[in-house]
């Protein structure tokens, strides 16, 4: 059983919007703050948007603040992230994690972000 399933990736024109989900499985979801990070071919992996385990203290990269929005549902066990007006240089292997205190952390296998016209 994988913790983390990312999906909704894909190819979108810039300006475009795409919704990434993250569904979580096999430890306490609620418990986690979960975050999402990204990798461009040949760059750091780097932080997008954090979320705590209640959905406050919400945190961004200053690179996409007021374009993504990170969101979660406990009872569904799932992390979001809206994303709009989409740029090329937001093309990237997209993650979700999950981490708690004095526990291990758990990451997704990524999902393709790709906007090109």
């Amino acid at each position: 059983q994988v913790p983390l399933v990312e999906s909704g990736g894909g190819l979108v024109q810039p300006g475009g919007s795409l919704r990434l989900s993250c569904a979580a499985s096999g430890f306490p979801f609620s418990s986690y703050a979960m975050s999402w990070y990204r990798q461009a071919p040949g760059k750091e992996r780097e932080l997008v948007a954090s979320i705590a385990t209640y959905g406050g203290n919400i945190n961004y990269a200053d690179s996409v603040k007021g374009r993504f929005t990170i969101s979660r549902n406990n009872t569904a066990n799932t992390l979001y992230l809206q994303m709009n007006s989409l740029k090329p240089e937001d093309t990237a292997v997209y993650y979700c994690k999950g981490t708690r205190w004095s526990s291990p952390e758990y990451w997704g296998q990524g999902t393709q972000v790709t906007v090109s016209p």
